[in-house]
């Protein structure tokens, strides 16, 4: 799976463990984020990583800062995106079955490098669920999104 990945300058460490792991699961990582800790914006990076993954450039996104929230405020602004920001391995599943998230979000001020891991590979190994329900409530969305009201 092609991921691409962005921080601010909260969230370098935490994608520096987060990029050798998603390389040992041997996905191909594309760094769209701060090279340091010397204090940047968030929406910078969020939005390279958002438009990247809307445009089918990569097949998922993963940003981190130290709350999460700019990050998936900033994300969401992009057509094509359902960014969110897990505490659990059952949030991280649901998310993609029910409403099929493309970007997730870890506020390194919260969680840690397990945690994040693990929340991580339960959300790449996820698919869509297929059943009616779900795939309607994510046309309301998506529809939403486009003006179809």
């Amino acid at each position: 799976m092609k991921i691409a990945i962005g921080n601010d300058h909260r969230g370098y460490n935490l994608k520096l463990n987060l990029v050798e792991y998603m390389i040992s699961l041997n996905h191909d990582v594309i760094d769209m984020g701060f090279k340091d800790t010397k204090p940047s914006d968030h929406p910078a990076s969020a939005f390279k990583v958002a438009e990247a993954v809307a445009s089918g450039d990569c097949d998922r996104g993963i940003l981190i800062c130290g709350s999460s929230v700019g990050m998936v405020v900033a994300a969401n602004k992009v057509k094509g995106v359902a960014a969110f920001s897990p505490m659990s391995e059952l949030q991280a599943k649901m998310s993609r079955e029910h409403n099929n998230t493309n970007v997730i979000a870890f506020g390194s001020d919260f969680i840690g490098a397990g945690l994040a891991r693990a929340i991580l590979k339960i959300w790449l190994e996820t698919q869509a669920d297929s059943d009616e329900r779900f795939i309607r409530r994510r046309k309301m969305i998506s529809d939403y999104e486009k003006g179809m009201k």
